[in-house]
Formats: C-alpha cells, sequence, structure tokens
C-alpha cells in the first residue's frame, strides 16, 4: 500500500520494554561450544551455571512475566569451559504459542485451576538429586542436566498449590523450605520437605485474601512470610483484565512460623507500606528477626505497565520480638535488584550480600554488580561492565566446598571467598558470556568471561550445581571456536 504525498507514513507502535533490546526473545535452540574464553576460568569451578527467563516462543507476550520459560547452561570443568546449550521447558503453553493461559488451565465446569499449566520460566534450583524449573504460579518442572524436560513433578502427590519460584535450602539440615499461594482458600501453604525429597510438614496459613507472594525468607527456626499490598481482583481477572493490583487500603506486614510443624498461628508484624520482590537473607540473634531484600515504595497503582512507585533498593527490616515493633532502615538509595548470599549462610548471620544494578533502561548504557559489607553500614563496592555490556543476577560460587560456609566455623572475613557468576550481553558484538568475577576483590578485572556465539536474552534467576558436569551434548563441528586458555 502506498502512502499518498504529504500524508503521514503509518509507523508500528514502539515495542514494548520487556521485548526491547536484550529483553527481545531469541527464537533458536542450539547446542555450541564457547567461541572465546578471556581470562583463566578457575579449575575449582567444575559444575553447570544455569539460568532461567522468558522468552516468549510466538515471539510477543504482554507482559515480562508472561514469557515461555527457557534455559540457558554452561558447563565448566578442569579449567574449562566444555559446552554451552538452550531449551525451552516443555509445558502446555509450549506446545501452544501464544495461547491464553487462563483459556488452558481454568476449567469452568469445576473452577479449578490445572496447576501443570505454568510458564516455569523463573528460576532453576536443584534438591535431592533433580533439577527445578519453577514460576509461581504452577507446579515445577523436572529437566535434566542437558535441559531435556521430564515432566511436572508435585513430590509424590504432596504438593497440592502451586510451587513458589523462590524456595529455600536450610544449610544446616538440607531440608527445602517452600510456599503456594492461590487465588481461592487456603490462600497460603508452606511446605517443608527432608534433603530426600520427602515432604514432612504441610500447614495452611491463615491470610485474609489473594495476595503476590513473590518471595519469603527462612531462620534457623522461623519462616517468615510477606502480607504485602498487591492484591488480586477478580472482577478485573473475571473481565480480562490484569489481575494484580496495590491496594492502598491492605496492611504490609512480615509474618514468622515456627520451623518445628508446632500447631500455632503466624505471628504478624506491621511494616510501612511497600512490597519486596526478594529478600537476601533473614537470622535470628538476640530476641530480633533481622530481614534484609529490596523494597519498592509502591508497585501497579495505576496498572500492571505503572513501575513509577519507585525502583527497588536495599533495606532492612528488625523484627523485635518481644515487643513486637519493627524497626526499618534503608541501606542503599542506589537501585538493585537480585540479591544473593553465600548459599551455606542462608537463615543464619552472614556478612556479604550481592545485588545487580537495577534501570528500567532496555538497552543501558552499562550496569554493575554491587557487594555490600552488611557488618560495615552496608558499605558497597562495586565491578561495572563496560559501557554496552549489561549483566544479570549474580550468584555466589564458593572457591571450594570447605569455604563460605559458616558451619565450618571459619573467620568471617573468609565468607566472600568465592566468585560471582552471571550472564553479561555484549550489544556491539550482539552475543552473549559468562563472566567470572572475584568476589573478594569486586572492583578487579573479571577472572574469565566465557563467550559464546548467540545472544542469551536477559532473564530472572539461576543457580551453580556442582560436580561433574552432564554428559556433553552432541555439539555441531560449527558450532563456536576451540576453547581459550
Amino acid at each position: 500500500m502506498t502512502t499518498p504525498t504529504g500524508s503521514p507514513t503509518p509507523t508500528s507502535p514502539p515495542t514494548p520494554l520487556h521485548l526491547s533490546g536484550n529483553n527481545a526473545p531469541v527464537a533458536a535452540e542450539v547446542t555450541h561450544r564457547p567461541s572465546e574464553v578471556t581470562g583463566t576460568v578457575p579449575k575449582e569451578l567444575c559444575g553447570q551455571f544455569f539460568r532461567n527467563g522468558p522468552n516468549p516462543r510466538s515471539g510477543w507476550s504482554p507482559h515480562f512475566f508472561a514469557g515461555d520459560g527457557m534455559l540457558h547452561t554452561i558447563a565448566l570443568a578442569d579449567g574449562h569451559a566444555t559446552w554451552y546449550r538452550n531449551r525451552y521447558v516443555r509445558t502446555p503453553l509450549h506446545a501452544q504459542p501464544g495461547a491464553s493461559r487462563f483459556a488452558l488451565a481454568f476449567d469452568p465446569a469445576t473452577s479449578r485451576i490445572d496447576y501443570r499449566v505454568t510458564t516455569a520460566n523463573t528460576h532453576l534450583i536443584a534438591h535431592a538429586g533433580r533439577l527445578f524449573a519453577l514460576e509461581e504460579g504452577g507446579f515445577p518442572y523436572e529437566v535434566t542436566p542437558d535441559l531435556a524436560t521430564l515432566g511436572v513433578f508435585t513430590f509424590d502427590g504432596a504438593l497440592t498449590t502451586p510451587m513458589t519460584a523462590h524456595p529455600k535450602t536450610c544449610p544446616l539440615t538440607g531440608e527445602l523450605h517452600f510456599f503456594g499461594y492461590r487465588l481461592r482458600p487456603p490462600y497460603l501453604t508452606y511446605y517443608r520437605a527432608s534433603a530426600a525429597g520427602e515432604v514432612l510438614q504441610k500447614q495452611t496459613v491463615d491470610l485474609p485474601r489473594a495476595v503476590m507472594m513473590h518471595d519469603f525468607a527462612l531462620t534457623a527456626h522461623h519462616v517468615l512470610f510477606m502480607d504485602l499490598p498487591v492484591v488480586f481482583d477478580a472482577d478485573r481477572a473475571a473481565a480480562g483484565g490484569p489481575p494484580w493490583r496495590w491496594d492502598d487500603g491492605h496492611h504490609a506486614r512480615f509474618g514468622i512460623l515456627p520451623r518445628t510443624g508446632e500447631a500455632v498461628r503466624v505471628r504478624w508484624f506491621d511494616i510501612a507500606p511497600c512490597y519486596v520482590w526478594h529478600t537476601m537473607n533473614a537470622f535470628e540473634t538476640d530476641g530480633t528477626i533481622t530481614l534484609t531484600g529490596t523494597r519498592v515504595p509502591a508497585l501497579w497503582r495505576q496498572g500492571p505497565q505503572d513501575l513509577s512507585g519507585g525502583l527497588p533498593t536495599l533495606h532492612r527490616w528488625i523484627l523485635h520480638l518481644a515487643t513486637g515493633k519493627v524497626t526499618e532502615t534503608p541501606l542503599d538509595d542506589t537501585p538493585s535488584e537480585y540479591p544473593r548470599i553465600a548459599d551455606t549462610a542462608i537463615g543464619l548471620p552472614h556478612r556479604y550480600g550481592y545485588t545487580a544494578g537495577f534501570t528500567l533502561d532496555a538497552e543501558p548504557r552499562q550496569t554493575e554488580v554491587y557487594k555490600y559489607d552488611l557488618t560495615h553500614g552496608a558499605r558497597r563496592s562495586t565491578h561495572r561492565f563496560p559501557t554496552g555490556h549489561t549483566c544479570g543476577e549474580p550468584v555466589f560460587v564458593p572457591r571450594s566446598p570447605t569455604t563460605s560456609g559458616q558451619q565450618t566455623g571459619q573467620e568471617p572475613g573468609q565468607e566472600d571467598d568465592g566468585y560471582l557468576l552471571t550472564f553479561a550481553h555484549d550489544r556491539s558484538r550482539g552475543t552473549s558470556y559468562l563472566a567470572v568475577l572475584d568476589a573478594a576483590d569486586l572492583g578487579a578485572a573479571p577472572v574469565a568471561e566465557v563467550h559464546v556465539p548467540v545472544r542469551i536474552p536477559a532473564g530472572f534467576h539461576g543457580n551453580w550445581v556442582p560436580g561433574a558436569p552432564g554428559a556433553a551434548p552432541e555439539v555441531p563441528a560449527t558450532a563456536g571456536a576451540p576453547n581459550g586458555p
């Protein structure tokens, strides 16, 4: 069709932020050798780095959270990077690209929701010798180290709700703690599974209504839930609109529940209104529980695209068990997200925590990783990536299994003896790499960069799984150049 002279040229609507820049999906599932390795891959890094994230198979999704889950992994062994692979998680949504999740999951005859229908796009964890791809609206999907989908996992039928994408493993017991929230009563259920994967405790928690509870926290003796003002709106959902909204009339509070399985009600502590996407850690000491996480003052007040409520910054809450009061302290005013610590310190007093700088730009000029010394006023050190390079969540990996663990009796200064791993995107090349940073000297140049000949889109969360990497899949002869040093 031609445009008459003098008439304005038709233009397409701007591409949404969640589909722009390195948020844009990639179409191909590939297996490659790394194309280049700069620096030296530490020999003690033997295992696989996994990352999950949304990657709409149809090329479009209405929101960043709605894309189909795609897993990415790089295998390291003997000082080398041996292979990279990406694969979709095979869910009912993957099988029907662009289909309505509501239409696939909801049975109008019974009003039941099929929790097998999930994007499985948020996290990947390892427990009891299994790997699970997670998204808080559905059941886990078990996958293999080479990213094949085995199917839905329900802990032998004990899981009857969705499962949070942020379970916590106790470093002292090996138990997995998690929860599921639902849109109808009971709104919240807490689970505790043994190190072998058997559900030992299943307990409902009283909530007055359905709220979006993305994360929670674990201490040595308690679990901590967050009842915050992002609530489910059934009328909006029935009309086909966004189901979650901010409600100024809904309280903001934290609740603690003993891990022992005692038949007690959750104890609630009121806090200033906010939303908390992610907790860094929580621990008990001297009659208090200290929680650290990333806080935004408000979220989605005008709808699911409204991010004017503020950017996430690191914050501390101290719950005083004797008085029921809470002391709140901002720890930084620089936006950041995806907080992590050494897994061996989960639920225990710790010194260091790590976050990724946060921006709403589709293609930020550069990004940073932050390290906070929480015993010295949350003193921050920084690793700044080059201009045009953007990174994701930093995952701490100890230098060896006997370091960075509170249970080893080490000095606090050794807690950062290890590496931070994150995927980064080089906009000038159009490809991505695994960055290996020295956690003890964050301002130094990367220890190693493992480049792959493809782009790894921005995603959410992942983990390092130690041990001999999964069997190397067949790599096409043309898929990447030999390793560097």
